[in-house]
């Protein structure tokens, strides 16, 4: 396994990741306004039990946006022809998809992490919480949505297509889960969809091991452990192809058709 490309890529990505204040404070708000201000309009109806509800949600939808954002980079990369020329190191391009995946991964899992304390210093996550399967549940969600960031960017040339995909893809991801209601207690239609969502084992998995005794949860841990290993694959093996096919017809220096003379 070629571990320095790999190590050069992460480093790279997290390095823009921390540069970029104003991303790590929206990665931060964002979750915190589902959680105080929405969790609360809806808590008037469903009960005070609700907020509680919401946080393995609200969690995971920091590391799926975490994750698309950090996939931005590698459209971004596309467009002014860095990628090109990190495809041409003497190494398999599909390690280079690799490396961009487990780096889109882990800014999601660094944003997951920091927004836990802050959740935990609001009370919101403490007592009930299984430590171990959190850590294994961040993971996972993590990779899972780099995957679905790193499928989607692999299918986009310029950054206004992905911005306009990107929205496309996040909103019915989260909405067709369990973040926000339980998925049992869907209509037969958007079952079905949320049962073909990766991202709902993600919240699913963060349920068993946020809520006491995993309560709101609709799967089982090893379920939820084996659908987003297995999205993760997919998802990589798909972009990887992809990347490979578009590097034979992109020159060095991408420029977009708006600007070619």
């Amino acid at each position: 396994m070629p571990i320095r490309p790999i190590y050069a890529v992460l480093e790279r990505e997290l390095l823009r990741m921390v540069r970029q204040r104003t991303r790590l404070v929206a990665a931060m708000v964002r979750p915190l306004i589902w959680l105080l201000v929405i969790g609360g309009g809806f808590a008037a109806i469903a009960g005070a039990d609700y907020k509680s509800f919401l946080v393995p949600g609200v969690l995971g939808m920091t590391m799926l946006f975490g994750a698309m954002l950090a996939a931005l980079g590698t459209v971004y990369d596309k467009e002014s022809g860095v990628m090109r020329m990190m495809l041409v190191a003497p190494l398999p391009r599909a390690w280079m998809v690799v490396a961009k995946l487990i780096a889109a991964a882990v800014a999601a899992a660094v944003q997951a992490l920091l927004l836990l304390v802050l959740l935990a210093l609001l009370g919101y996550v403490g007592r009930g919480s299984e430590w171990g399967l959190l850590a294994a549940a961040i993971a996972a969600t993590s990779f899972a949505c780099a995957g679905i960031g790193m499928l989607t960017a692999s299918f986009c040339r310029t950054l206004e297509n992905f911005a306009g995909i990107m929205n496309f893809v996040i909103f019915p991801v989260f909405f067709l889960s369990g973040s926000l209601y339980p998925v049992r207690e869907l209509p037969p239609l958007l079952y079905w969809a949320a049962t073909l969502n990766p991202y709902t084992y993600g919240v699913d998995l963060l349920k068993h091991a946020l809520l006491r005794g995993g309560a709101g949860a609709d799967f089982s841990v090893a379920l939820d452990l084996a659908v987003l290993a297995a999205a993760t694959l997919a998802s990589a093996a798909v972009a990887s192809w992809r990347f490979s096919r578009e590097s034979a017809y992109e020159p060095m220096i991408h420029v977009p058709a708006g600007r070619a003379r």
